[in-house]
């Protein structure tokens, strides 16, 4: 584990390589799951302000749910998700030559919204347990992600590499210049 302010990182995060491969997968991350997507809470706020913005993304199933739960659910933890259809699928996808997409984000990057999507996603294949003195960041191995393993692999592409901008929106620039000053001194000895 290497520790930066009041993180803990797994030591996975260097030694595991990886790369999304939306051929292979499909984005199949947004669409199988027993849960949506983990969320913070200011998250909720945002997505509800921003909701009638995301709407034109969506699949119609997918407003539907958000119409009649709201922009969030509650895991078997009581923790903040995504809403599900049909128990499965985040209520923000939305498919394009059969590869599941997240509505939000692509809401964002056509300028209609300010927020990008929630942090969970951005940052998977990592997840970030929070304790009461820390946050525990680490690597969430799935099945679905195999391609991504292999696409990394191919390409050297260690998982902190390709989370850069993810680690970046969540902990900071100085948070993550230090994480590649202790990985550099780890590998230098």
């Amino acid at each position: 584990m290497i520790a930066i302010d009041k993180t803990l990182i797994s030591e996975e995060l260097g030694s595991i390589c990886f790369a999304c491969d939306l051929s292979a997968c499909k984005g199949e991350c947004c669409v199988d799951g027993d849960a949506g997507a983990p969320l913070d809470e200011e998250e909720i706020s945002i997505i509800e302000d921003c909701l009638d913005d995301i709407k034109p993304y969506m699949t119609i199933e997918g407003i539907e749910q958000v119409e009649l739960s709201g922009v969030f659910d509650y895991d078997m933890f009581g923790h903040y998700v995504t809403p599900l259809v049909n128990g499965r699928e985040c209520a923000f996808v939305y498919h394009e030559n059969e590869i599941a997409f997240c509505a939000i984000e692509k809401a964002c990057k056509e300028g209609k919204i300010p927020f990008l999507k929630p942090v969970s996603c951005h940052l998977y294949p990592v997840r970030i347990s929070k304790y009461k003195a820390f946050d525990a960041v680490n690597y969430h191995e799935w099945h679905i992600c195999k391609p991504a393993l292999l696409n990394g692999k191919k390409n050297n592409v260690p998982l902190y590499l390709f989370l850069k901008d993810s680690l970046i929106r969540k902990y900071g620039e100085a948070w993550y210049n230090e994480l590649l000053d202790k990985w550099s001194a780890g590998n230098s000895k």
